[in-house]
Parts: structure tokens; sequence; C-alpha cells
């Protein structure tokens, strides 16, 4: 087949591209240049604006177009005025920051918390735009963010099958170092790590990036998956104390972990969220209809996360 690929070269594309190209799909990368991606020879590489993608990308039409940075409403617009009705599928990424129990973790909005896992058909928020506060500028992408505007744009048509990917917290090598307040005391040898007591308690479905570029294969090669919408992750999601109790035994820190309220963590480390909304997904139907499964043991992804971490401390 003839994949195109709308980024991909961040955290979870290029191990999605160099899956694809052994399985013997043609596979062209259409992305921005921010980052350099190790392909191998015969992925073709294109550079361009994704906010203004030229017409040379479907000629020849590609069968299926993968989109890895949609991120507002006019994204989604921009990407079906170009290829519906010419690629034959598209595989989009989303998030499961469209769960209500986001909006209500975020306290953008309130309620109860809603039952746990969260399965591809649990509520969605309410509210939107969860990142424009975060934006450093009204015309920032960040203002306008809003994947629940894209799914919808995209499932309510039907001259572009559209699989929708909502993707976990994905860690790995090359992430922005989600945990690196507590990995770095743990690599110092410090005695003592102190963590804010309902954190500690919380639920978060996460994803090793090698993992999740999977569902991308999957999602591409599977033409039942257009339609649908799916849930990725990891089977069972531990608290995030249970993670760090991972973490220590893989890097082989013998130091204690003390749970704090959040009135005694320093204020630039307190976390204002409200944590008795967990963000728990059910992962069983992209595991049982598309056969999507780990492709990193699980403590050979914390030993690569360890080491990472232990790298760019000394950068």
């Amino acid at each position: 087949m003839r994949i195109l690929f709308l980024g991909g070269t961040g955290l979870t594309g290029p191990f999605a591209v160099r899956r694809l190209h052994a399985l013997g799909h043609e596979v062209t990368v259409y992305h921005r240049g921010q980052h350099e991606a190790d392909f191998p020879e015969g992925v073709r590489r294109v550079l361009g604006d994704l906010a203004h993608l030229p017409g040379k990308l479907v000629h020849p039409a590609p069968d299926v177009v993968v989109h890895m940075w949609a991120m507002t409403e006019a994204d989604a617009g921009h990407f079906l005025g170009v290829f519906r009705g010419v690629a034959g599928r598209a595989v989009v990424v989303s998030s499961g920051d469209v769960y209500r129990a986001y909006g209500r973790l975020q306290r953008l909005e309130s309620g109860p918390p809603d039952p746990i896992p969260l399965s591809e058909d649990a509520p969605l928020r309410e509210s939107r735009y969860p990142y424009r506060k975060m934006a450093p500028s009204e015309d920032h992408w960040m203002a306008r963010y809003e994947k629940i505007s894209i799914e919808r744009a995209l499932m309510e048509q039907t001259r572009l099958p559209t699989t929708i990917l909502r993707f976990p917290a994905v860690c790995g090598p090359n992430e922005y170092r989600r945990f690196q307040q507590w990995l770095q005391p743990m690599l110092r040898g410090e005695a003592e790590i102190r963590v804010q007591e309902d954190w500690a308690g919380w639920r978060w479905t996460h994803g090793f990036f090698e993992d999740v570029a999977e569902s991308v294969v999957l999602a591409a090669t599977h033409p039942r998956a257009a339609g649908r919408i799916y849930n990725v992750g990891e089977p069972q999601t531990p608290t995030m104390a249970e993670r760090l109790d991972a973490f220590a035994r893989a890097s082989g820190w013998r130091g204690r972990i003390v749970r704090a309220p959040a009135s005694e963590i320093p204020e630039a480390g307190r976390m204002p969220h409200d944590f008795a909304h967990h963000l728990v997904y059910d992962t069983s139907r992209i595991r049982t209809e598309l056969g999507y499964a780990e492709a990193v043991l699980p403590q050979e992804a914390l030993v690569r996360i360890i080491e990472w971490e232990r790298a760019a401390s000394l950068q």
C-alpha cells in the first residue's frame, strides 16, 4: 500500500514508519522539519507546512493517510478538503483528553467520577479548548486545540473512512522527561522522595512509545478498522505510586517514597487537579479487534526510560 504520514517524526511516528516500511509498504512522510528522524532508505520525505497541504501529496493518491498532528477543527477541515474522496482511508491520532473525566480532573467542569475503565463510549468533555489558558498567544495552536471537534468532523462524514486512535500518556526516550522530578532523586541516590498523596493514588493510562506506535501500524493495515475509535495504552493501569515503585526497583534505588498532603508540597511542585477523576482507558477493543499487544516488555521499557533520563541529566 501507499501510506502517507502527516507528521511522524516525533515519539511514535518513526517506529510506525519503520515498521510499515519493513512490511513492504511504500511510505512517505510529510513533515515540518522540526525533528530529524532516522528513517530507512526508501522512505520518502517531503518538507512542508502541515496547515497548508500541497496538492502533490495526492499524486498518486495514498491508500492510507495517517495524520499524527491534527490539533484543531481547522486542521480537520483542511485535511478533509485535501483527502476526502481521494485517499482510501485515514488514521488520525486523538487523545484520552476527550473524556469527561479529563475535564473534571482539570476542574474545567464538575461532577462525580465516571466509572473506570473508560471505554470508547464513555462520556466526553462538556468543556472545550482545555489548553487555552496555557497557550503562549491567542494565535497559538494550543488556544484552538480541541480533539473532540476533530473526531466529530471526521466521523460524521463517509467519503474518507477514518480510524481514530485515542493515545494515552506516551512515555519513552526523547519525550519531555515526564518522570524527571522523581527519577532524578532516585538516580542521585537520595534517601527520600516526597509525593502529593492524592496524586500517588491516582491512575492514568500510559503507553511506551514503541508500543503505541504499533496501534498506528495495525490501524493502517487493517481495513476493518475504518470507522472505529480505539483507546490505546497498557492493559492494566497502576497508581502513580505503583509506577514510582516500579522505577525504583528497575533503577536499584532503595530510598523511601513519602506521601504528603498538597499543602506540605512546595508550591512549585504542587498539582491542583482533582485526582478523584482517574484516566483509566479500556483498551480491550483494539486488542480484540486488531490484535494489539505490547512490542516491548514492561521491564525493558522502564530501563530504557531510566537510561534516557540518566543520559539527559548529563547533557
